[in-house]
């Protein structure tokens, strides 16, 4: 039975088989974060009464099966997977969490329609930021210093050198640093740190 106000999923959707990891409390670690380090896993948090789970499910199943392998699709039962739900915040379901690097980087609560399910895979399946920004200051040759501590690692020695660099900065260039920056804290992840003592430093300096 589908969602009130949802209608039932397209008939290829509803026949979809792609296979589902069905993830426990004892098996989470194995089967999502660190598998999500070799390729991307979405996190369906879902349960047999809630009727939107069910329309969601087979929408998620089709644009994993479409990726032929690229991602891969967990299902979380609440009910028999209490303190999961907890540990991630889950307060209404469906629930989705995209894992990349053994870390959380995208979600959403509720039903989504197929494209938008698409767009959110899509997203998922894009090169992060940071790798983006690598291959532009790798081409343009800017930045040198910046790209050598990236490439060695070390992102907070990029990041105090974005800084310096912003001083002097036309106001164009200012906005490629703040933009190189963000990708920096998007990569190191929002609690890091090195992200939180920096985003304030880069607040200052640009504002």
């Amino acid at each position: 039975m589908p969602a009130i106000g949802q209608p039932d999923p397209p008939a290829e959707l509803q026949s979809c088989s792609v296979p589902a990891i069905d993830v426990t409390e004892e098996t989470f670690e194995r089967e999502v974060v660190e598998r999500s380090r070799e390729v991307p896993v979405i996190v369906d948090f879902w349960a047999a009464w809630c009727a939107p789970c069910r329309a969601l499910g087979p929408v998620l199943e089709h644009e994993v099966e479409s990726r032929a392998g690229a991602v891969e699709l967990a299902k979380i039962d609440v009910d028999t997977n209490p303190q999961l739900s907890a540990q991630h915040g889950i307060q209404g379901i469906p629930a989705v969490n995209a894992f990349r690097d053994g870390r959380i980087v995208s979600g959403f609560v509720g039903v989504r329609s197929p494209v938008g399910v698409a767009t959110f895979v899509d997203e998922l399946l894009a090169p992060p930021q940071l790798e983006s920004a690598l291959n532009e200051l790798r081409e343009s040759g800017e930045l040198p210093y910046v790209l050598s501590a990236l490439d060695d690692g070390d992102e907070e020695n990029a990041l105090r050198l974005i800084l310096e660099a912003i001083r002097d900065a036309t106001p164009a260039d200012r906005e490629r640093l703040r933009g190189l920056a963000v990708a920096i804290f998007d990569h190191l992840g929002q609690d890091d740190a090195v992200t939180i003592a920096y985003r304030r430093r880069l607040a200052a300096a640009l504002y």
